[in-house]
């Protein structure tokens, strides 16, 4: 899966620059509990879970839909490869339910769009700037609400020399290996071998690693790209600048797992490119004795350029709650959307639209699929890049599903214990869950005190998805309907009601997360799904990042911080179901979404004295935010905008 790491506003396909300080990843990489190696491998937006065996389901919760205790023990990778299958399987089933009638007159209903540029040339649209404008697309009287753009990404040819593997060690910036990239080549192919050096299993046993170094020019593409046709090696691509900075990685984008790293160079400079074994980088790229062990060995070869790539964009209007899916089948690996101004807000490698729930509208089963829900009406931009030769994208957009029914959405807090499938999570099948009082008194709260902390959760729902909402004026008639289990009796399997309980335990549920919900629905197109807050890990006596008694002192007011830190989680949950994706949990952008991690204390609230429930606690609510490294979704996220259109009455 592919790791990129870039900066917010980037102008090119998330294919872009990292700033220095600003690279982080979920979980957080200054976790203690980690070693500095995997802290490395953290911090460049690579995965150190063990993997599961190719083709097989990964082990826990799925990541992509859990806010997990600890997520360095997520097999981010194995989840990637997973949901793309899966995501090929579910387009094709919806293919044959529809029955070939159907699917033929589909597919002849959406009006077909050539790219402009011509074969074998490149340049002519290449930024939303310069992009080719489709005026009749759209899902106003008179427009297309469905097209297929059919163009080819034609890179500049550059034809690798054969050059031989660096003599050891080449573990660090200091040792690499020159390409000669940059100074007379354009590209170089290399075999050579993970574990023969100086730091390999029949040496320090720290772990090898290949340095290579490569001079690159403003706007060229630097690619990287691994083969392991024999042995057992599963390679990690890391691109350095000459301070260490992490600037791109990857995991797995190339064929048969192998990987396969992108990045348009910003500024002319000198970079260095690392290949290594997963879950086997570094802690200090400029030390080659800095491994922690263990990781695998084995032959491979890299293919190294630095060359002009061809990436186009393609215009269309958008209206205020449009919800706009697309799907790339061809050569692309990357597509992606950019907003009114223009940034990126939702560049993808991969196809996750299994996430989706099986009443969703939006197009999957190819390379990469992106979806966006517009806040303001104006041209956006739909890009495809990271391929050679042709491609088929299929862009469609619908107006929010809820819009001009009744009765509106209905979510409904149920704090009573609850007889929930948990197979729908993946877990145990039908359970009961304890009740949100069970957890009381190990927050040192009296069963008297129930009422006022069931109280206050609802206020800070409701602030949270309501009257936030609301008060951003992005949509004047969004209306939700919130209710719980103390006030109102049980709505749930009525039309439009979607639940969140909020009670029990990993044990009770075979769920091994704090939340989870069913889905996630951009546009919310499935208005009855079910999410889990489970209370046995924020309540744990003992303490730890994700437990509220960790914040709790003589100082705080248990009720207020018990209540707010509850109220956001709950939140989170519902901006799922209600369209959103993770975000970054350790930038310096406090959301509702941020992922789990180490950082659950700016989720909860809490303020810089460090203590919750004090005068100092921050109110965390929806807003922009970058997506989760850990995810491999590249751009800003607006977590407020995607949930408003998607409950509108």
């Amino acid at each position: 899966m592919r790791r990129s790491i870039a900066t917010v506003g980037a102008v090119v396909l998330g294919l872009a620059t990292l700033l220095p300080g600003v690279a982080h990843a979920a979980p957080n990489p200054s976790d203690p509990g980690l070693s500095p190696a995997d802290r490395a491998s953290l911090a460049a937006a690579l995965p150190v879970a063990p993997k599961a065996a190719p083709g097989k389901k990964p082990a826990g919760p799925n990541p992509f839909l859990s806010l997990l205790p600890d997520a360095s023990k997520a097999d981010y990778s194995s989840w990637a490869a997973y949901l793309n299958k899966q995501a090929a399987a579910k387009a094709a089933a919806r293919l044959k339910a529809q029955g070939a009638p159907s699917a033929a007159a589909k597919a002849a209903a959406a009006v077909v769009v050539d790219e402009d540029e011509p074969d074998g040339t490149l340049g002519s649209n290449e930024t939303p700037a310069n992009a080719q404008r489709i005026s009749i697309f759209g899902t106003g009287a008179g427009q297309s609400p469905a097209i297929r753009i059919l163009g080819s990404l034609d890179n500049e040819s550059v034809t690798p020399v054969t050059r031989a593997a660096t003599p050891e060690d080449d573990g660090s910036i200091p040792l690499a290996g020159d390409t000669g990239i940059g100074a007379g080549r354009r590209a170089i192919v290399t075999s050579a071998e993970i574990g023969d050096g100086p730091h390999g299993s029949a040496g320090t046993g720290t772990n090898d690693f290949d340095f290579y170094k490569l001079t690159a020019a403003a706007g060229q593409t630097v690619t990287v790209a691994t083969a392991t046709p024999t042995g057992d090696l599963d390679t990690i691509l890391v691109l350095y600048t000459a301070d260490g900075t992490p600037v791109a990685s990857d995991d797995d984008s190339g064929p048969d797992f192998d990987s396969r790293l992108t990045y348009s160079v910003p500024a002319a400079g000198t970079y260095y490119a690392v290949v290594a074994s997963y879950s086997g980088l570094p802690a200090d790229p400029f030390d080659p004795a800095s491994g922690d062990g263990g990781a695998g060995e084995g032959p491979y070869t890299v293919t190294i350029s630095a060359a002009a790539a061809d990436r186009d964009f393609f215009a269309i209007k958008l209206k205020p709650g449009d919800v706009l899916g697309a799907s790339v089948k061809g050569s692309p690996s990357y597509l992606t959307v950019y907003d009114t101004e223009p940034r990126e807000v939702h560049g993808s490698n991969q196809d996750a639209t299994f996430i989706y729930p099986p009443d969703s509208k939006l197009p999957g089963g190819g390379n990469a699929a992106t979806d966006y829900v517009a806040t303001k009406a104006g041209w956006h931009y739909v890009g495809v890049a990271e391929g050679s030769g042709s491609y088929d994208i299929t862009v469609e957009a619908y107006r929010p599903p809820l819009q001009g029914t009744r009765p509106n959405q209905t979510l409904f807090l149920d704090f009573d214990g609850a007889r929930v499938n948990t197979g729908i999570f993946d877990g145990t099948g039908n359970v009961t869950l304890s009740p949100f009082s069970a957890f009381l008194a190990r927050w040192g709260l009296t069963r008297a005190q129930e009422d006022e902390v069931i109280d206050r959760i609802v206020a800070g729902v409701t602030e949270n998805l309501k009257q936030d909402l609301i008060a951003s004026g992005l949509n004047s008639r969004f209306k939700l309907k919130i209710l719980n289990s103390k006030d109102d009796a049980d709505p749930w399997g009525q039309k439009n009601v979607s639940r969140i309980v909020i009670g029990g335990t990993i044990e009770e549920s075979g769920v091994s997360t704090i939340g989870i919900a069913q889905s996630i629905d951009p546009g919310n197109f499935e208005t009855e799904e079910t999410a889990l807050v489970l209370q046995d890990v924020l309540s744990d006596p003992a303490g730890g990042p994700a437990s509220l008694n960790t914040y709790l002192t003589d100082a705080s007011d248990r009720v207020a911080f018990v209540s707010q830190a509850i109220a956001n989680v709950t939140s989170h949950e519902a901006g799922h179901f209600f369209g959103n994706w993770h975000t970054d949990n350790s930038d310096d952008v406090p959301n509702l979404m941020d992922s789990g991690g180490a950082n659950f204390d700016v989720l909860f609230g809490v303020g810089p004295d460090g203590i919750g429930g004090t005068a100092d606690d921050a109110d965390v609510d929806f807003g922009d935010d970058r997506f989760s490294p850990a995810e491999g979704f590249i751009g800003t996220e607006d977590t407020l905008g995607r949930i408003v259109f998607g409950l509108t009455s």
